[in-house]
């Protein structure tokens, strides 16, 4: 049964790639918002972006040097009968963690083995075939010149893209700028042999380091464990926020949860202190013990490394993360009579506006609001240098909404969030009202 299954699946990759060149985009609808607007249409140079697109997907920024040598995650991939260590990671099982395929990655001549039945699913060789194809959306293998893998690294595009699922579940035509919600951050790092790394750093022992990457969850990662050392919420759960989607950022002041700071600050912190790469990094606000003690204790506040492999690549990084203007919800996902009303409620009385201004749908200038304004809790405001909340951009809403919403994923729905605003703000919105809001919020 199980074998009939994957054979199926492999038919169907196959008749997919095969038929690629015969493969057209869905025509896009336009929303009655007609969000789409002149934040779209930068004067971006091509040549930039260009550039961008390919450090976004393949540049791992030397970050070989820590995913390799320090966490060994190339020895997981390979798995013991490759040279590795444990069972390997089989396709099937790297899908089952959030990774996933680019289908045009994929040769005509790989889909014909796979048609003959050459190609086994549950094979950690397989993958290791995936990743010289360079086909593993935002993970990168080295291989050296006798075919052997010999290290890997991440790009952006592991947690920033996901695929369109055209051909099969997780393997498709690449979305870059999507977040990638089924993506097991923590599980995945959970495989590596050196997890007493993590514990030295974080100064707790390895049977936690392995309870607090396997309680993420998908779409979920904690960027600060490695800056403050926290793992919990005050009430116990842990401490991870949803990945953000990397697209519609034209015309958004900050370009985190908690206003870090803009997309360059931000694309040299995670490219530095999260991915690992060799960079510069310069932010004396960690240098700040009693706030940032992880950090301060190691000095991230002032990384320095020659070559620098990440500075000189961050103007392309911006001019292609600002190339990508946020999808338009498919034609059929909302009841357009309901967001029009939704959206005089959005505009009106239900207050939505005062913040998310449209067409960026967040505020203009600061964009940054204390936890009692919003009626939440402070516990993720207060682990970033501001102590306070971004006003989170809205366009391409339905494209993230898997996990649920706001930072943490707290609300399980668009209504839920409605329910939040309109007890904090004492609205006395009606369940029409409600429910016309989650449309036009559908919509945007």
């Amino acid at each position: 049964m199980k074998q009939n299954r994957i054979s199926s699946l492999l038919s169907l990759i196959v008749l997919a790639i095969l038929t690629a060149s015969c493969y057209n985009d869905d025509v896009e609808i336009r929303t009655i918002t007609e969000v789409v607007t002149e934040t779209d249409t930068l004067h971006l140079d091509p040549v930039l972006v260009s550039q961008g697109k390919e450090v976004f997907r393949h540049d791992t920024f030397g970050d070989e040097v820590f995913w390799t040598d320090v966490l060994h995650i190339d020895k997981a991939i390979l798995g013991q009968a490759n040279g590795g260590y444990g069972s390997g990671v089989s396709p099937e099982t790297a899908l089952a963690v959030g990774l996933k395929v680019d289908a045009e990655a994929i040769p005509v001549e790989v889909a014909a083995a796979i048609l003959a039945g050459e190609v086994d699913l549950t094979d950690p060789a397989t993958t290791i075939e995936l990743l010289r194809l360079n086909s593993v959306v935002g993970v990168k293998g080295t291989f050296n010149n006798a075919g052997d893998m010999t290290a890997v690294g991440i790009t952006c595009a592991l947690c920033h893209s996901t695929v369109d699922d055209s051909f099969a579940p997780g393997i498709g035509k690449r979305l870059d700028g999507y977040p990638n919600r089924d993506l097991n951050v923590g599980v995945i790092i959970s495989l590596t042999d050196n997890a007493q790394f993590l514990a030295d750093l974080l100064h707790v022992d390895v049977p936690t380091v392995n309870a607090v990457l396997n309680g993420w969850g998908p779409g979920k990662f904690n960027a600060g464990l490695t800056i403050d050392g926290k793992a919990l919420k005050p009430d116990g759960s842990f401490a991870a926020n949803l990945i953000p989607a990397a697209y519609g950022l034209q015309g958004v002041n900050l370009a985190t949860y908690t206003g870090w700071g803009d997309m360059v600050y931000w694309n040299a912190f995670v490219a530095n202190l999260e991915m690992h790469g060799l960079g510069n990094f310069t932010d004396h606000r960690l240098n700040n013990a009693s706030k940032f003690p992880i950090a301060a204790e190691n000095n991230f506040g002032n990384v320095q490394n020659s070559p620098d492999l990440i500075t000189p690549k961050l103007p392309a990084l911006q001019a292609y993360q600002l190339s990508l203007n946020a999808p338009t919800p498919p034609q059929g996902s909302f009841n357009p009579e309901a967001a029009n009303r939704g959206q005089v409620l959005f505009n009106g009385v239900a207050q939505c506006a005062t913040c998310h201004v449209g067409p960026t749908f967040t505020d203009s200038g600061f964009n940054l609001h204390a936890p009692d304004e919003i009626g939440i809790d402070d516990f993720e405001a207060e682990r970033s240098p501001t102590g306070l909340y971004r006003t989170t951009p809205l366009r391409g809403l339905f494209a993230r909404s898997k996990g649920g919403f706001y930072h943490d994923g707290r609300f399980a729905t668009l209504f839920d969030v409605i329910e939040h605003y309109d007890s904090h703000f004492g609205l006395q919105l009606s369940s029409t009202d409600k429910n016309d809001l989650v449309e036009y919020l559908k919509s945007i």
